[in-house]
């Protein structure tokens, strides 16, 4: 049976696809599609102005709150603390805090942070101001690689910028020496820098120091320069004598540490930075620590050495050359083979820069040499009292010429040994050894005999003292012996009236000045006559020798 043409369309319409509608988005979807996308557009926005999110680690969390802590530069706002929890193994707390955005140029290596509150230190008061508004993080950035994201909170804030123009340098010092940070760094009394940190390394027992010299007096530093304690008052009492060195009151509260270059030593050339240094007790032991090349000798000395101590000084006629190094030192070491009694061994360090010369020029095998010559021509050492006040001795080198031909070399501990001699007092106590020695070796029975005869002729002369001094005591108990002293003032008061009568106003003593002047003119006008008596004594019998001799003549009534 065939398919008519009708039955055929109506197949081909059924095999035909039919056309639906399409269907349209509603226009109450755009409203939340806007939405999502504002909201989209602000996470990423968020998201995207967000700063940093960085990791801080402090020992406790006073005074800090998550969500109102801030983190501040100057003081201005450059992040916010967002958790605070402590670590997994509960030994300090862990910070979360939120920076700014534009602040990763802060996060170095080199940025600082530490908590601001409320101080009270040597030099004032800090931070008074987050009494009322609470303590917050000071930032404080730095210089190196950005990109850190943990940091360590200090309890102290830092003595200076890291970029602050100056000089860091580090001291080494034993535990005693040690400093805290933020105690003053002075140049003759003037604070030029401060402690920045202090360490104590247990493996090495030293104490390691950071110190920041500001800018310009960094230039004072030099390789020639010593650093020292300044404990505000330094007292010393040593062979020298009695010391006193007062520093500044800053240093006399809290001490601190100066520093200068010693009298021995040119000034040296500047250091650069990280530079490490010595850090000596005093100023003395700073000036001592410049003498870096030296002999070393050991003393065996067979007196007492009750008094002398390390650092004592070695002086030669007044002029020191060296130290003492140890007393006593190697004490249990074997003692030289020649020698019977048993010595203190006492290390002493010669010094020759003590003496102006340069580091260059000491030639120690030259010296060393040289005092092994002045050995054998008795160059010797002892001990003396320095200060009888504190009982402090030093070791002396002189010459003693007569005990030049005693001189043997000797060792002790591969030292060679500095020939010594005794003291002063070991020398007086040798002095009355011997005159002890003496005095036994003197016969006491010839002694004692003549003494026992001295005495019996010396009892036989006082009996007789005694005679003599009973008969003296009968001459004056005579009567005529008691009235002679009446008579002798009785004779001296007629002599007084005596020579009263004879006073320059009294007629007597005219009359006899008169007297006087009368003879004194007759014994003048006999001058001539002596005169020529004296020449031709027939003079009183004859006028003249030259006259002829007279003729006789009858009398004239005979004629």
């Amino acid at each position: 049976m065939s398919d008519t043409p009708r039955d055929n369309e109506a197949n081909q319409d059924m095999h035909r696809a039919r056309a639906t509608p399409q269907r349209r988005l509603s226009p109450i979807w755009i409203v939340p599609i806007v939405a999502m996308l504002i909201g989209l557009w602000l996470v990423y926005d968020n998201y995207r102005s967000r700063g940093p999110l960085i990791t801080l680690t402090m020992s406790n969390a006073e005074g800090i709150e998550a969500g109102s802590t801030l983190i501040k530069t100057r003081n201005v706002e450059v992040g916010r603390v967002e958790r605070v929890q402590l670590s997994d193994d509960l030994s300090h707390t862990v910070i979360t805090a939120r920076m700014s955005p534009d602040t990763d140029a802060m996060l170095t290596e080199g940025s600082r942070f530490w908590v601001v509150k409320p101080r009270i230190g040597r030099e004032g008061i800090s931070g008074l101001g987050t009494v009322l508004s609470g303590a917050y993080i000071q930032l404080q950035p730095g210089s190196g690689d950005p990109g850190v994201r943990e940091f360590e909170v200090s309890d102290q804030p830092p003595i200076a910028p890291a970029d602050a123009a100056g000089l860091r340098i580090n001291l080494i010092s034993q535990l005693g020496n040690s400093l805290r940070p933020g105690d003053p760094v002075t140049y003759q009394g003037y604070t030029v820098g401060r402690v920045e940190e202090a360490h104590f390394d247990a493996d090495t027992r030293r104490m390691t120091q950071r110190i920041f010299i500001e800018s310009p007096y960094d230039r004072l530093v030099t390789d020639s320069t010593r650093f020292w304690s300044a404990s505000g008052i330094d007292l010393r009492l040593d062979a020298d004598g009695i010391r006193v060195n007062v520093e500044s009151l800053e240093a006399l509260l809290g001490g601190g540490v100066t520093f200068g270059v010693p009298e021995d030593l040119p000034q040296g050339r500047p250091v650069e930075s990280n530079t490490t240094f010595n850090l000596y007790p005093d100023e003395e032991s700073a000036r001592q620590g410049t003498f870096n090349r030296y002999l070393e000798y050991v003393l065996l000395v067979e007196d007492s050495v009750r008094g002398l101590s390390r650092g004592a000084p070695v002086e030669f006629r007044g002029v020191r050359i060296g130290t003492v190094a140890s007393v006593p030192w190697q004490f249990t070491a074997s003692q030289p083979d020649n020698r019977s009694g048993f010595a203190i061994p006492v290390l002493i360090r010669i010094e020759p820069q003590r003496l102006g010369i340069e580091n260059q020029q000491v030639d120690l095998d030259e010296w060393d040499e040289r005092f092994k010559r002045l050995f054998g021509v008795g160059l010797r050492a002892s001990l003396k009292s320095g200060n009888l006040l504190t009982g402090a001795m030093f070791v002396d080198i002189n010459f003693y010429r007569d005990e030049a031909d005693d001189y043997l070399a000797e060792t002790f501990s591969e030292r060679t040994v500095f020939p010594t001699t005794s003291t002063g007092f070991a020398q007086i106590e040798a002095q009355v050894t011997a005159l002890l020695e003496k005095l036994n070796a003197l016969e006491i029975e010839p002694l004692l005999a003549g003494l026992e005869r001295n005495l019996t002729a010396s009892e036989a002369m006082l009996g007789e003292v005694r005679g003599l001094s009973a008969s003296l005591q009968g001459m004056l108990d005579d009567p005529g012996t008691r009235d002679l002293p009446a008579n002798l003032n009785a004779s001296l008061e007629a002599l007084r009236e005596t020579l009263e009568g004879l006073s320059p106003d009294s007629s007597a003593y005219r009359e006899l000045t008169g007297a006087a002047e009368r003879l004194e003119r007759t014994l003048r006008d006999l001058q001539p006559v002596t005169r020529t008596l004296n020449e031709n004594p027939r003079a009183l019998l004859f006028d003249s020798l030259d006259a002829e001799d007279p003729l006789p003549r009858a009398p004239r009534g005979n004629r």
